[in-house]
């Protein structure tokens, strides 16, 4: 025969730890589908469809050839930037450019990302030895979530992954 008495400092305690796996599921579970939403992720243009794997160089470089950019072999610049929790303008307004390419960095706000930056070596009007035209992706768990197209001279400019 078995007893089991139930006290009220055991019930707290089988509560918080019942509480505590309840939370861990359902994180584990929303962390799932994300990860298989962004793993399927490949966006339909008239023409062709963008794959946004970028686990390594190679897949970095085969997304960013699929708009027609050269680029260097490697990098110029990787960072670490972590996407605030909260928009103010200068978000808001990068964000829309990230919208108007099928990405959201809303998805990700509060989370660690790596930005990598390539020089373009083919944009219109500049010499292939000009370094300031530059190509940022924006990874998260080995896929482009975004990122753009800029200039870095005083009159620069930034624009979508997409030739203008």
């Amino acid at each position: 025969m078995f007893v089991f008495s139930v006290t009220s400092k055991n019930i707290k305690y089988i509560s918080i730890v019942l509480l505590l796996v309840i939370c861990a599921s359902i994180l584990t579970t929303v962390s799932r589908v994300r990860l298989k939403n962004l793993n399927a992720k490949s966006v339909e243009t008239k023409n062709d469809v963008i794959k946004y794997k970028a686990n390594n160089n190679k897949e970095r470089l085969d997304f960013i050839s699929q708009f027609g950019w050269e680029v260097n072999e490697e990098p110029e610049e990787v960072t670490e930037i972590i996407i605030p929790q909260e928009f103010d303008d200068v978000y808001n307004n990068y964000n829309e450019i990230q919208l108007s390419q099928n990405c959201d960095l809303r998805d990700y706000c509060g989370m660690r990302v790596k930005r990598f930056t390539y020089i373009i070596r083919n944009y219109p009007g500049y010499n292939e030895n000009d370094t300031c035209v530059r190509i940022n992706l924006l990874i998260f768990d080995g896929m482009v979530i975004g990122g753009d197209v800029c200039s870095t001279e005083l009159s620069g400019f930034m624009h979508t992954f997409r030739k203008e």
